[in-house]
């Protein structure tokens, strides 16, 4: 094969590739708002939109306290000048909000809790908590592209996957990993961060009249309505070793070093500011249990563990390894598995009942079964035994439309009939 062969196959191997990137290359430049007067620009364009397509990017990968760091903000360009194309139908004004940098947002946060502005969201229930959580603010009338998807069937419903499918548009997996809380952020970020809500309002009027036409948009209405209850709550547990994985795979005489290690690496990467994967990964810390060295010689042997590290935090290891090596095996924390596991015999015996219907449902509907019902929901329905439909739609996260459509079926089981 000649060299000019080679280079016509390469062409027509990427020729596809280079397509499904064309879109991407066409989007308007978004708007970087870092200061008080770009903010206040910025809100001169939201203010009376009626829909709004919001994502958020945070630092969790590079810090023990993450915090969000970029709110992305899209909407629909106005008449006079939105150029609609097949690779982008509903052309918006998008907006990345570096909150690292401005100091009161709180008139972003109005917009999102008004409810005559629609607000998109990819997977909201995330995107819901961190904005409580960081900033105080609530989100109301909620479109949420991915629960949509999944009422829908789809099985693809990453926002990467849906907009390759709709719109042949490539996102950088590699942006998934990258540090937002860096400055200034690059172009391939902003181009990333952009992506991630310009075509949300397409996605979201696709997928309207999807459900429509499957007679799905009124579940869909109120799934999203459901949405608005959610809240941010602060871990209760405490962290404990035991969550690692594999953990109780470890030998019964390595825990107590194990122990120490994980309780010196939790410290260390508080005190860092860091994951706690960043100071040291879970299979060095069972390495460093196991092996127990004893010396720097020994310490250096350790698989997985870098020089680097070594070098940076020996003293201390050798020191967390001989102090564990001195306790004794810890206890086992008492099972603490899903709320089905500790119901009476009776609710057990109804609880299975309700998971079987609904497996059947869900497989006859083409959704994942926790589109019908949570295991949480079926449990709580097991325990309360509803004498009514009314009764049903007023158990938490299940509203009206559920209790009308599932409700006789759900009461005849719970009467142990069929």
């Amino acid at each position: 094969m000649t060299h000019n062969d080679r280079s016509r196959r390469r062409r027509r191997r990427d020729a596809p590739r280079r397509e499904q990137r064309r879109p991407q290359s066409i989007l308007p430049a978004p708007r970087l708002v870092q200061s008080a007067a770009e903010f206040q620009e910025m809100m001169a364009v939201l203010r009376g939109q009626p829909l709004l397509a919001v994502d958020t990017e945070s630092d969790s990968l590079f810090r023990y306290y993450p915090r969000v760091c970029l709110v992305q903000v899209s909407t629909p360009a106005s008449e006079e000048t939105a150029r609609p194309t097949p690779a982008d139908p509903v052309p918006t004004v998008d907006f990345l909000v570096d909150v690292l940098r401005l100091r009161d947002i709180q008139p972003l946060g109005d917009l999102l809790a008004d409810p005559q502005v629609e607000v998109i969201l990819h997977a909201a229930e995330n995107d819901i908590r961190l904005f409580q959580r960081d900033f105080g603010f609530y989100v109301t009338r909620i479109f949420d592209t991915q629960l949509a998807a999944r009422i829908l069937g789809r099985k693809g419903v990453g926002l990467a996957a849906m907009l390759r499918e709709e719109f042949g548009v490539l996102s950088d997996k590699r942006m998934q990993r990258t540090n937002w809380g860096r400055r200034p952020l690059t172009p391939e970020q902003m181009t990333y961060a952009q992506i991630d809500t310009h075509y949300l309002p397409a996605l979201r009027e696709r997928q309207i009249g999807a459900l429509k036409a499957a007679k799905r948009w009124e579940e869909a209405q109120e799934a999203f309505r459901l949405l608005e209850d959610l809240r941010y709550e602060e871990p209760t547990e405490e962290r404990t070793f035991w969550s690692m994985k594999r953990v109780r795979d470890v030998p019964a005489e390595d825990l107590a070093v194990l122990e120490a290690l994980w309780t010196w690496r939790e410290e260390t990467a508080q005190r860092l500011n860091r994951p706690p994967f960043k100071v040291l990964r879970d299979e060095v810390l069972v390495a460093l249990a196991q092996e127990r060295p004893s010396n720097r010689s020994a310490l250096q042997q350790v698989r997985g563990l870098s020089a680097q590290q070594a070098d940076r935090f020996g003293r201390e290891l050798l020191d967390v390894i001989r102090e564990g090596a001195l306790r004794p095996p810890p206890e086992p924390p008492p099972y603490n598995g899903r709320d089905d596991r500790r119901l009476e015999p009776a609710e057990q015996a109804r609880y299975d009942a309700l998971r079987a219907w609904r497996t059947q449902l869900a497989q006859s509907r083409g959704v994942d079964p926790d589109i019908v019902f949570s295991n949480d929901i079926l449990a709580q329905i097991a325990v309360l035994q509803p004498k009514s439909v009314d009764e049903l739609a007023s158990l938490p996260a299940i509203g009206p439309w559920k209790a009308r459509t599932y409700g006789p079926a759900i009461l005849r089981l719970l009467e142990g009939r069929k």
